[in-house]
């Protein structure tokens, strides 16, 4: 059991936040131990088909056979809604000795695995360089694996917290903490995770709270070290739902949306076109036509660019959702 004991102080800074590095990390879980995580085994399929075997070895390294995670490497945010370049300074800025300690932790008892053995030489340099390979690392993934379903992941995570934060809002903490998971139970001013890996107690001495929702923890994910203040993954809500397909569009709906002339206008641009031809071909004016591109401009639905004279616009990704096309 590992517990966490909260003042008034904790409690008023009680924060919930979205942690893309802790969304990497956890994934890695996924990719370590498909059976805990049966929601996400198609994208698991997808993402080991595109890694390259030496960062997979160096990936899957960073999961302990319990499946615990470097606390390094799942840093505390500092604000609601970090980016990932914004956690890996801070993971950058790590000691060599905390380093050390939280990978030799997260294996504990087995010793560390051939591809990080390099923590265990002598001096730092040769820590600052595996650090350094794990951030790029990280990146890389994250560009791969992640970043191309991340508005979709985000919306998931914020509707979570938006349903916590009314729970908080009408029946405390006792509520709040009650339906995050069957391990949680609060009593007298102490969070208790149970069924963890170690035991240790951690006073939150009015450093506050995060509550950090993950599409990828299917349990509550407390640090592994008593040293780091208190901070708490808990599994989201609607993960059910993330890799559901969306539904294809619909031409009389998208009309209905835009407008006749606009939703035309989308379907012609397909390919680069001037104002002037699009005027010809659906024979009105151009000064009718740019009223329109103006709309489907600043709505993020087409993209212009500037040939010569000429500018040429473009159905953009989403305009091409929209219009039926896949982008």
């Amino acid at each position: 059991m590992i517990s966490f004991r909260l003042g008034v102080e904790d409690l008023a800074d009680t924060r919930f936040a979205i942690s893309p590095l802790r969304e990497v990390m956890g994934s890695l879980r996924a990719l370590r131990a498909p059976a805990l995580y049966p929601l996400h085994v198609r994208w698991r399929a997808s993402v080991l088909q595109g890694l390259d075997a030496a960062d997979a070895r160096l990936l899957a390294a960073l999961v302990g056979d319990t499946l615990a995670l470097p606390d390094f490497l799942t840093p505390r945010p500092t604000s609601f809604a970090p980016t990932l370049d914004e956690q890996l300074t801070v993971v950058r800025a790590t000691p060599p000795e905390a380093v050390r300690r939280d990978l030799l932790a997260a294996h504990a008892p087995r010793p560390l695995p051939d591809v990080l053995r390099a923590v265990t030489a002598p001096g730092d340099a040769p820590v600052a360089e595996l650090l350094e390979e794990l951030c790029d690392l990280l990146r890389r993934y994250w560009e791969s694996a992640l970043l191309p379903s991340w508005p979709r992941m985000r919306l998931v995570l914020e509707s979570d917290i938006t349903h916590r934060a009314r729970q908080l809002a009408t029946g405390g903490a006792r509520l709040l903490f009650a339906d995050l998971h069957r391990n949680l139970r609060w009593d007298d001013g102490v969070l208790r995770v149970d069924r963890m890996r170690g035991r240790h107690h951690v006073d939150g001495s009015g450093r506050g709270l995060r509550l950090v929702p993950s599409l990828f923890a299917h349990q509550p994910a407390p640090p592994v070290s008593a040293v780091e203040p208190p901070m708490l993954a808990y599994p989201s809500r609607g993960a059910a739902t993330l890799w559901e397909p969306e539904p294809e569009p619909d031409a009389p709906a998208l009309t209905a949306l835009l407008g006749a002339p606009r939703t035309t206008l989308l379907r012609l641009l397909a390919e680069p076109l001037p104002t002037v031809e699009l005027a010809r071909r659906l024979g009105v004016t151009p000064g009718a036509v740019s009223q329109h591109l103006r709309v489907l401009h600043a709505t993020g639905l087409v993209t212009r660019a500037r040939d010569g004279r000429r500018v040429l616009y473009r159905r953009s990704p989403l305009g091409e959702r929209l219009a039926g096309h896949r982008a």
